[in-house]
């Protein structure tokens, strides 16, 4: 009896014997927002014809669902700002349901109200929005030039067309740390998960980071105080662990890469916007899949990808102490968040 089963694409395992099932693509590494732990405030960012065209990330990323990731996150720099990203995630969107479990964003939010039905009808049900206080003054010095106001409104029409939304929040000693109860407050309030996340050492900016760094087991100090937090098991194929606010629907999640490693069940690739796959945020290994696909097509594309698991390392290496140079040059912009 002949079996005409179609064989099963090869998995993606690396060499620690991890599953990846998450991806990450970087859309663009540009943003209309210079926030000072995250960037300079003078940017030098790849000129377009270096970029991947939105066929060729709609082609990787249907190729590594083929193969086993079962969640991708679109992010940028600010994903938004990129000319018709809307098709993108369209393109991308049809494979929720055949192979993809979710397809979600992260946003600084500036122009989420414009594209919150879009995201909606392409299949995408959650998104995160970058959110480190509510103050108008100080989100204009953290972000050296943003308007909160735009931000919350595109929060608001995210809800309104139907879309879980989470806070991310940096934890800045020194900048929101005495504002991180009120802010878990108001998530609570408006309906809203929160995710704190400790700033990490990637890329040049223009003031030293062991100045801001605010350890997240000294945040938890001050949340607990004013709050009941119960742990979560919950899970979303991200690197937080979760605590429940009790009486509420809202999680709070902590991302902790200095304190609190989360290396061992890694499962995650990032995809930049220049056709880079980075292993891991804190390492400059990579395999070229631009090249690769425009070289050699499919059979091309997975052998780097192959390349790049076997390389995919253990752990980061971040640390943060006075004066030290980043653990890589690139700035998070250009990896995604």
């Amino acid at each position: 009896m002949v079996n005409h089963a179609v064989p099963a694409e090869p998995a993606l395992i690396d060499a620690h014997g991890r599953a990846i099932r998450y991806l990450r693509i970087s859309v663009t590494d540009r943003c209309d927002l210079r926030c000072r732990y995250c960037m300079a405030e003078t940017m030098t960012f790849l000129p377009r014809r270096a970029l991947l065209a939105l066929e060729e990330i709609a082609v990787i990323a249907e190729r590594f669902v083929a193969r086993g990731v079962t969640k991708i996150r679109l992010s940028g720099g600010e994903p938004l700002v990129r000319r018709d990203v809307g098709e993108l995630i369209r393109r991308i969107g049809r494979l929720v349901g055949d192979g993809l479990d979710e397809l979600t964003l992260t946003t600084n939010g500036t122009r989420l109200a414009d594209h919150a039905a879009t995201l909606v009808d392409a299949g995408v049900r959650r998104v995160n929005v970058s959110l480190d206080t509510r103050d108008p003054d100080r989100f204009r010095y953290i972000t050296r030039h943003g308007d909160v106001h735009q931000v919350l409104a595109g929060i608001r029409a995210a809800q309104a067309a139907g879309l879980r939304v989470k806070i991310n929040a940096v934890a800045l000693r020194g900048l929101n740390d005495a504002e991180l109860p009120d802010l878990l407050q108001w998530c609570v309030d408006e309906g809203l998960d929160l995710s704190l996340i400790e700033t990490m050492p990637l890329g040049a900016i223009d003031e030293d980071r062991v100045d801001r760094f605010l350890p997240l087991t000294v945040a938890m100090e001050s949340l607990q105080r004013r709050f009941a937090l119960v742990r979560d098991t919950h899970r979303t194929g991200g690197p937080a662990r979760y605590w429940r606010v009790e009486g509420s629907d809202t999680r709070l999640g902590l991302i902790s890469p200095l304190t609190a490693n989360f290396c061992d069940g890694c499962n995650r690739v990032r995809l930049t916007t220049e056709g880079k796959l980075y292993l891991c945020l804190g390492h400059d290994d990579q395999v070229d899949l631009k090249h690769a696909l425009r070289e050699g097509g499919l059979p091309a594309l997975d052998a780097a990808i192959d390349q790049g698991l076997a390389r995919k390392p253990a752990r980061h290496d971040f640390q943060i102490t006075a004066g030290a140079s980043p653990a890589v040059a690139r700035h998070m912009s250009v990896t995604g968040g």
